[in-house]
């Protein structure tokens, strides 16, 4: 693998295969590989998240988008295991059960109601999944920092993945603030009879 000495650093070999390999992750294979899979198991919880929000949103004004957001969530995460294997980091499955399982607990928290499903619900589901992509884009943007001096990284492709998650946030951004609206919505109170 050729790569051009980098200006300010020393011309020494050795020297320079360290940065390179600091560069690459290759130095450190370990880092790298519990880095992506922790990753790995965010983006698991975060398909899990979405897939049951569309679901619950189903008949409502969200749910046309959060379909969407969800076939691309689902996607994203099948591209960070094709980034895996090219790099050649090995899929941990108990950090893929633990996604699972984090995400799955999650659905257990107070929502103010015992049965029935709480707008508090969505719009706390929302603001979960805003986070989850905001890690993706830390993701993509460290693998396209390592794809200057790794060729298994293609840089046109993870740009495009980089701009899929700003206008996947941007999405979720405005289904929130239509959320906030519907959840915190004070019902018209009749005033007739009410002094007597």
């Amino acid at each position: 693998m050729n790569h051009r000495p980098r200006s300010g650093t020393t011309t020494h070999p050795e020297r320079e295969t360290t940065h390179r390999e600091r560069d690459t992750g290759n130095h450190r294979p370990g880092l790298l590989g519990i880095y992506l899979n922790d990753h790995l198991a965010g983006s698991t919880a975060g398909v899990e998240r979405a897939r049951y929000l569309t679901r619950a949103s189903r008949g409502t004004a969200i749910a046309s988008a959060m379909g969407q957001i969800a076939t691309e969530i689902a996607q994203d995460r099948d591209m960070l295991l094709e980034l895996m294997r090219r790099l050649d980091v090995p899929a941990r499955q108990y950090k893929i059960l633990a996604g699972w399982a984090v995400e799955k607990a999650g659905r257990l928290k107070a929502n103010g109601r015992i049965v029935r499903r709480s707008p508090l619900s969505t719009l706390i589901e929302l603001e979960v999944l805003r986070v989850g992509v905001q890690g993706k884009v830390a993701v993509w943007q460290t693998l396209r920092r390592l794809s200057e001096s790794e060729d298994r990284l293609d840089p046109g492709l993870i740009d495009d993945l980089l701009d899929r998650a700003h206008r996947q946030l941007r999405t979720l951004e405005e289904l929130h603030l239509r959320q906030v609206t519907e959840t915190f919505r004070t019902p018209g109170r009749s005033r007739t009879g009410a002094r007597g």
